[in-house]
């Protein structure tokens, strides 16, 4: 069973309650994806690549957790990648990549 942690119409409106439940919610994805848990990476990388729940749109954060999800498994993850790939300079996506083998380098210490 995958924890849902991101949902489309989870904040419509925008009170400061709304924001700070939203920086929650990222931190919990956060934790969340430092434990492994592929459907962390894949909504990571949906908040990123939409600048949404608390998070700025950053392209290369959301390749990184698209790749990390898709790696993993994840069916959807890698039309994610490839489309935020379509907007993305060979440089971009090179320092996604980089971030991503990082993350798993420092998962694999933790693990160890």
């Amino acid at each position: 069973m995958q924890t849902v942690w991101i949902k489309n119409d989870a904040f419509a409106s925008a009170s400061a309650a709304d924001i700070e439940a939203e920086d929650l919610l990222v931190a919990n994805c956060l934790a969340a994806a430092s434990q492994g848990d592929v459907s962390a990476y894949f909504d990571l990388g949906v908040a990123y690549s939409t600048g949404s729940h608390g998070a700025a749109c950053d392209l290369i954060e959301a390749h990184k957790w698209f790749n990390l999800a898709a790696v993993a498994g994840h069916e959807e993850a890698a039309t994610c990648r490839a489309e935020v790939a379509d907007e993305m300079t060979a440089r971009e996506i090179a320092e996604a990549q980089r971030r991503a083998r990082e993350w798993l380098s420092a998962s694999m210490r933790r693990a160890a």
